[in-house]
């Protein structure tokens, strides 16, 4: 099975590339700001792990232009100017045939546009030229005033609201903000949306779920003007709301349950993570409280359980079993981590400066090394081993001090038992000379030489000793603690060990020693560290999270209010949501943006009151509706004269069809569910089904959010639906239309086996009367009455089934299947 491709390794040698070839033509200030922005980084996360200088397969490299034009085994990688002819680009297409790069997915349509560009243009490459531009910095690194001066590091402040002119339109600040910018652009907000559509967005938007027909009708019902307050109160109340709100989450710190790479083996109790995200934002635990959990939840004086499983943060990216530099696979650990932390919680690419000072933005090299420093001395990730796993005695009334004494017993004599099998396989290796030497016996094969051989090698008592301490390993190792243990992040002691800037990110190369600090375009203090007791750790970690969640952090506040905003309006005031950085998006409305950043802090950081004001103003409850003049003007709707229609995400999907088919599972928590997977999906695997278990049907119907993440391998539905990448952050997802989502729709097992649950639903609900089938199948598909055409139609179908020979249970089960098609039940009005 190929490897799954990851975010790369060598991140250094694509950011770094040299000037490919001496007579290159030198890219123009357009050129190059577009390469480094559209182009650069699709090579670096897509590409880097299998053609960069680490591994190049096929021969092909593509860390410099004069390897892309070079190629690999089948020739020159582009032409430049010419697109139609260059296989790098024929490949990104997904051509049926010819090859497929990445073989996993296809890259979105608007990077494969961009990197199809980039052909055109001619490949340019800027590599060190020296590129004056307004994007991309050059000479010798230095932070101005117009750096510090950028929107994003500006502290928060609560601006005044704007005089309008239809003071009536206006529920709250929100609506003073939007229709200050569309009354300047002579344009109306859009009339409010109807009653049943507004209670299927507002469910939707807060608990992933459809309203029920009967509480469609009752809301529809209710002329109290309170009413959708009350709707709105009830929503966040909801235990559904964590299970929504936590799957965002998880998006941004890359969850997944396995580590990737051709084994993909699990993490062990990766699920509590899960657990704990859902958790906090349903007790509507205070955003910087959330924060100083999931970096330092060890280091906190009250962190107990809660502060360690929060921590499994750290554990949750990619992990290469078997990298071929140990050293370079260190410090990819810890770019992961720093990566997710700068674009999660400040919304800075600050991994950009692993190799060099940023090109565009004003973060020097040095501060990335600073950075790694708070996370240096973390023990790096053994997936399971000592390291790994912590105890949660908060969860078992056990006696801690005797726990800890029986581990250190327990850790002692499997390193006495590891060291005696170590010394016969040493011997027989030694004495085994004959072996051949491209092919090194270890594992499996070793332990089977032994057994077939050693006794002419090593003696028949050194055999049978090294069978029995192999069993007695095998049972130590399968023990499992007398506690309940989570992932979580350990420290090597309270001694952390030197930080060095790695020149070109190269780990042998090491450039001047740092100390922790903060950002230097945001002050650049160094931290104050304060070692926690018990000499477990630095503290540094706990330096970092206050600073990041401190109210006078410009950069945390602001992108989490627009994260909250994207979520209810399908995209932020900052479109560019994981950066913003001088070459991120600029805010559509940056008062409104720091009007409700300011709001988050004076309601303590909690995120349901900034919810229930998004959603209580009147810019929320606007229609989806077209209206030609606004549409004419501002087609992406940047000014927000209308709600945006959106397709519902991957779980969304999944999650609906269980509902309306009655059959969903609303269990909560616990180890991730294995629904089934086609056997021609398992069959991709090197070992067809491998990691993937099998859940009773009751537990497969649970919600998606507690389905297994298995890196390389996703369930169909959800990963034809653009399900969140899970090698790195993914601040919005891409809605892609393809044939796969239709053919799974109308064809796939799970659509079948859901479309004759559904017909049986409404068999029992409905009697025997058709129209009344009809009917509530449409109630429950669209959360509205149905016309009376639509139920003519939904008729005349069954009776045309009907009558070309289908059984009626069949032929309703057909028309179940139609209306689960709907657009109307796929898209969010």
């Amino acid at each position: 099975m190929p490897h799954r491709l990851t975010t790369p390794t060598l991140l250094a040698c694509l950011l770094v590339a040299p000037a490919a070839l001496a007579d290159d033509p030198k890219p123009t200030e357009e050129q190059a700001r577009f390469f480094e922005t559209k182009v650069r980084p699709v090579f670096a996360d897509h590409c880097a792990k299998c053609h960069g200088p680490d591994k190049s397969k096929a021969g092909l490299r593509l860390d410099s232009r004069a390897a892309v034009l070079a190629g690999g085994d089948t020739g020159p990688a582009v032409v430049p100017g010419k697109p139609d002819e260059s296989l790098l680009v024929t490949a990104i297409r997904h051509m049926d045939d010819g090859p497929k790069m990445p073989p996993s997915k296809k890259l979105p349509d608007d990077v494969v546009a961009n990197l199809t560009r980039w052909v055109q243009m001619g490949a340019p490459w800027p590599g060190d030229h020296a590129v004056s531009s307004s994007g991309v910095r050059k000479g010798e690194f230095q932070i101005t005033d117009k750096d510090r001066a950028h929107w994003a590091f500006q502290p928060v402040r609560r601006p005044s609201l704007p005089d309008v002119k239809d003071t009536a339109w206006v529920a709250g600040p929100i609506d003073a903000f939007i229709l200050a910018r569309l009354e300047a652009r002579v344009l109306r907000p859009n009339p409010p949306a109807s009653k049943s559509e507004l209670i299927r967005r507002v469910t939707y938007d807060l608990t992933g779920l459809p309203p029920t027909p009967e509480e469609v009708e009752a809301f529809v019902a209710d002329a109290d003007p309170k009413a959708y307050e009350r709707l709105v109160d009830r929503l966040l109340a909801s235990p559904r709301y964590g299970e929504k709100w936590g799957r965002q989450w998880l998006d941004l710190v890359r969850f997944a349950e396995t580590n990737s790479y051709e084994r993909d083996n699990p993490k062990p109790n990766a699920w509590r993570y899960r657990d704990y995200v859902i958790r906090s934002f349903n007790d509507d635990t205070p955003y910087d409280r959330f924060v100083r959990e999931q970096l330092a939840g060890d280091e906190l004086p009250d962190g107990g359980s809660r502060g360690i499983i929060a921590t499994g943060y750290y554990r949750l990216g990619i992990w290469d079993d078997e990298p071929t530099d140990r050293d370079q696979a260190f410090y990819d650990g810890l770019d992961d981590v720093v990566a997710t932390t700068g674009q999660v919680f400040l919304g800075l690419t600050v991994d950009c400066a692993r190799c060099h000072d940023h090109k565009i933005d004003p973060i020097a090299q040095k501060d990335y090394y600073r950075l790694v420093s708070f996370f240096r001395n973390v023990n790096h990730y053994r997936n399971g081993g000592p390291t790994d796993e912590a105890p949660l005695f908060d969860e078992a009334p056990l006696d801690k001090v005797a726990y800890e004494a029986k581990l250190r017993v327990r850790e002692s004599t499997l390193g006495q038992v590891k060291a005696r099998i170590d010394s016969i396989e040493k011997d027989f290796l030694d004495r085994d000379k004959a072996a051949d030497p491209k092919k090194p016996l270890k594992g499996r094969d070793l332990a089977a030489a032994i057994r077939e051989r050693g006794e002419k090698l090593v003696g028949k008592d050194a055999v049978d000793n090294y069978v029995t301490l192999r069993k007695q390993l095998r049972g130590m190792e399968a023990e499992k603690p007398a506690v309940p243990t989570a992932l979580c992040v350990t420290e090597n002691g309270d001694k952390a060990p030197e930080t060095f800037v790695l020149l070109r990110g190269n780990p042998q190369n090491r450039g001047d020693k740092v100390e922790p600090a903060f950002l230097t375009v945001l002050g650049g203090s160094s931290a104050e560290i304060a070692p926690p007791p018990g000499g477990k750790s630095t503290g540094r970690r706990r330096a970092l999270a206050d600073w990041i969640a401190s109210a006078d952090n410009p950069l945390t506040p602001r992108v989490m209010a627009n994260r909250l905003w994207q979520g209810h309006f399908g995209r932020g005031i900052v479109r560019s949501s994981s950066n913003f950085g001088t070459q991120g998006d600029k805010p559509t409305h940056p008062e409104l943006l720091d009007w409700l950043a300011a709001e988050f802090l004076a309601k303590g950081w909690r995120l349901k009151p900034l919810h229930r004001l998004i959603l209580t103003s009147n810019a929320y409850k606007m229609s989806s509706r077209a209206e030609p003049k606004a549409l004419a003007a501002d087609p992406t709707n940047d000014l927000f004269w209308r709600f945006d229609m959106r397709r519902l995400s991957a779980e969304e999907i999944r999650d609906s069809i269980l509902a309306v088919g009655g059959n969903l599972n609303l269990k909560m928590y616990g180890p991730g569910v294995y629904p089934e997977i086609p056997a021609e999906v398992l069959a991709g695997q090197s070992i067809p089904g491998n990691g993937w278990g099998k859940s009773s049907p009751e537990e497969s119907a649970r919600r998606s959010v507690y389905v297994h993440v298995k890196r390389s391998l996703v369930m169909p539905i959800l990963e034809s639906f653009d399900l969140a990448e899970t090698d790195r952050s993914t601040p919005v997802r891409f809605a892609t239309t393809q044939p796969t989502q239709a053919l799974g729709m109308l064809n796939g097992t799970f659509l079948r086996d859901q479309s004759r649950l559904l017909s049986a639903r409404v068999r029992r609900e409905s009697g025997g009367d058709r129209t009344k089938q009809v009917e509530r199948t449409l109630r429950l598909v669209t959360c509205r009455k149905p016309a009376d055409a639509e139920v003519r139609r939904g008729l005349d179908l069954i009776s045309g089934l009907e009558s070309g020979g289908m059984k009626p249970d069949d032929a309703l089960a057909s028309f179940c299947l139609v209306a689960l098609n709907l657009n109307e039940f796929l898209y969010l009005d």
